[in-house]
């Protein structure tokens, strides 16, 4: 028995010391873990250059851009850089048909030219802190999950009271391992954030969706922004009197370039992994959950895609909403293909036998873990109609915009039933939903939205699990229309008072509290309200409570893990926190008889040109450059570098992160990954995962020969 689980664990060591390149590794931890294997790779730098508390380190250069991107400093007068594609939002705002920044690009010529962009945010890391001792704090094994959810909230609530009284700061804990560790993390926000400079789609945004998640890539993903803060350099709301963030650390630029196998070292805020996955989860997952999800997102866009084709205005309105239900949509089919392809439920399996026999071995193991794997497959067994449940609600029922925008009236509703609610509060919440009106209404197309719920409402209607449907699909879809979906979206849009700007405003016009029963009768918020009460209701309550068991079987079976394999460096599944990811430049080989350079070039995307085809028309200036092979100091050997590929491990969140080389200088911009390693949210696989990255050099020069923005150049930090 001994000598079969001796060849069992060496086995599993060897699967998890073949993976070097693995991992997402939380900054102020990695002098202990991580240091000696970086600068054996080719990191110049201490641990302390890359986070410190008690001097200016490379942390205080990156910061969360919005909501859920990365950005760096590149400037002492708060210039930052990330991906177009995470501005693309506040860049489509700003564009009309007869200013069209999408299209055009922008380039500011001074700073009072800098774009404003109201509810854009950069996040800083201050500092952070192991909080657990003082989060677990009155937690004892005993406990329910309920109680220790109860006893961890009030703990949480006083450390991060206490983390910032009397400060500008704000804090937050966040759970790492499902539970077993807590972080406390300082931050600083900044409101005041300003479009600088973007090249147009053609460069920006080239290859489009077609070329998404694929290598080679030849995209210049990349735009300008600034931070500005008030005259004692602390955040402020908007005002001309703000002047541009003095940092307390930019980045230098290099213009060496990369080769295969030099280091690189990805600094950023990734979003969620699911690396510690059982193998019942990742069936549910990569067998039904992405295809489910495909399927359905798969429909949406050929109606969107040809709506935009046929008007430049729906293009217009629609092209940021496009990229964004494409972007998961391929990566969700690169998922479910490369866990099948991977094997990804035998090796999770083959994972659980060892632990199983390591378990078995061991008599008060088996007290602490047996039965571990057999109530985790009895909870997915339960879980798993109502984790699809959530899913066609998700990505059909609330997928028309018109049903989200209805539901918005919810809160309208509860204040006009609410006597304790006073009329002046109604008549200032009503001047608040015109103007949220008209911006809604500003991108949106009737006729489309129509065609997009037509679909959607017959797909939750015809395939979802009746047990889960709202209770509106009976009433009145099944029992009033016979079924006819085409029927009930005649009904809709021809009844409805919310579906247009022009009605919306003569109902908010008239509208008095005495009318909330007519808005509440509203046949579009009627179907909206049934949808999300539904959720809220029905289908949420279960989901939380099979994930709160899941969340408590995970904390037990990665503590079993770490017990079992002694010598192996665990990292924490991404959750937004700011990580370090290392490895090295490399192609790949991704089928027979195919293998991939470990960089692209402007001849790509010359070779790519077809101006039949929007994702690959290119510029003519650029065309221009290319043929004159004028390149300025930007080139190597009169070659034009564009992007380049590594073995760093990435995930959404990362896009716009910083890539640096040994020395800790920029030497490009993180913005996506290869297709065929998109499984790496949940399984790492070294000989495919690759993280793709914008090479700064091609950056500089968009910036510099193409759009002539000369200042821009001269305020960065630039080393040969």
């Amino acid at each position: 028995m001994k000598r079969i689980f001796l060849l069992l664990f060496l086995s599993c060591a060897t699967l998890y010391q073949a993976m070097a390149d693995e991992g997402m590794w939380i900054p102020m931890l990695l002098e202990n873990l991580n240091q000696s294997d970086m600068q054996s790779m080719g990191l110049k730098l201490t641990a302390a250059d890359i986070y410190s508390i008690n001097k200016s380190s490379l942390k205080d250069a990156v910061c969360l851009f919005g909501g859920g991107c990365t950005a760096e400093v590149v400037s002492d007068k708060g210039m930052i850089f990330t991906n177009h594609h995470c501005g693309y939002s506040a860049i489509q705002s700003h564009s009309t048909l007869d200013n069209d920044y999408l299209t055009n690009g922008f380039w500011a010529t001074d700073l009072k030219d800098e774009l404003s962009n109201p509810g854009l945010t950069v996040t800083f890391l201050v500092s952070m802190e192991d909080v657990t001792s003082k989060t677990l704090n009155g937690v004892t094994v005993n406990m329910t999950e309920v109680q220790r959810t109860v006893i961890i909230q009030k703990n949480i609530a006083i450390i991060e009271s206490n983390a910032t009284t009397g400060t500008k700061y704000k804090a937050k804990v966040k759970s790492f391992y499902y539970g077993n560790e807590y972080y406390l993390f300082i931050t600083q926000v900044f409101t005041d954030v300003r479009l600088v400079g973007t090249p147009p789609n053609s460069i920006g945004n080239f290859g489009g969706d077609s070329d998404n998640w694929e290598w080679p890539r030849h995209t210049g993903d990349f735009c300008v922004f600034r931070i500005y803060a008030d005259k004692n350099n602390e955040p402020a709301a908007y005002a001309d009197s703000n002047v541009p963030y003095k940092p307390k650390k930019s980045l230098t630029i290099s213009l060496k370039g990369v080769k295969k196998g030099d280091f690189t070292m990805v600094y950023g805020f990734p979003g969620r992994t699911q690396e510690y996955l059982t193998s019942y989860a990742v069936d549910l997952i990569g067998n039904k959950e992405d295809p489910t999800m495909v399927g359905i997102r798969d429909v949406k866009l050929n109606l969107m895609r040809a709506a935009m084709n046929e008007s430049k205005l729906v293009k217009l309105q629609y092209s940021s909403k496009y990229v964004s239900v494409a972007n998961y949509w391929k990566k969700w089919a690169g998922e479910s293909k490369g866990l099948k392809d991977g094997d990804a439920v035998a090796k999770k399996k083959a994972l659980e036998a060892e632990f199983t026999a390591w378990v078995n071995a061991d008599d008060s193991r088996k007290l602490k873990y047996g039965g571990l794997l057999k109530e985790f497959e009895k909870v997915y067994a339960a879980y798993t109609p109502v984790a699809l449940a959530y899913d066609y609600y998700a990505e059909a029922g609330i997928s028309n915009e018109i049903i989200r925008y209805a539901w918005g009236y919810n809160a309208l509703i509860k204040k006009c039933n609410d006597k304790t609610v006073n009329d002046t509060i109604i008549t200032k919440f009503i001047e608040q939903s015109k103007t949220v009106a008209k911006s809604y209404f500003k991108n949106f197309n009737e006729a489309l939205d129509k065609k997009i719920f037509i679909a959607m409402m017959s797909i939750y209607y015809k395939d979802a699990d009746t047990l889960y449907q709202p209770e509106v699909f009976r009433t009145v879809i099944r029992d009033k229309f016979k079924g006819d979906i085409a029927k009930y979206a005649d009904y809709i849009y021809g009844k409805s008072t919310l579906t247009s700007l022009d009605k919306v405003e003569k109902m908010l016009a008239n509208f008095k509290r005495s009318k909330v029963k007519t808005l509440a009768a509203d046949p579009e918020f009627v179907l909206a309200s049934g949808i999300y009460n539904n959720c809220i209701n029905h289908i949420q309550p279960l989901f939380n409570k099979y994930n709160d068991q899941l969340d408590s079987l995970y904390r037990i079976y990665i503590s079993g893990l770490e017990e079992m394999l002694l010598n192996k460096k665990f990292y924490p599944d991404a959750n937004l926190t700011l990580r370090v990811a290392y490895g090295k430049v490399d192609g790949y080989k991704p089928k027979d008889a195919v293998e991939y350079l470990d960089y692209t070039t402007l001849a790509g995307v010359m070779q790519k040109e077809d101006s039949e085809i929007t994702d690959y028309k290119v510029p003519a200036k650029l065309k221009e450059l290319y043929l004159k092979k004028d390149y300025g100091r930007y080139s190597t050997d009169s070659t034009m570098h564009i992007a380049f590929i590594a073995t760093n491990h990435t995930t959404g969140g990362n896009s716009g992160s910083p890539v640096l080389n040994g020395n800790g200088e920029l030497i490009g911009i993180n913005f996506d990954r290869v297709w065929q390693g998109t499984m790496s949210d949940i399984m790492f696989d070294p000989s495919e995962c690759r993280n793709i990255s914008l090479d700064i050099r091609y950056t500089l020069f968009i910036i510099d020969k193409y759009a002539g923005a000369k200042r821009l150049i001269d305020e960065m930090k630039i080393v040969e």
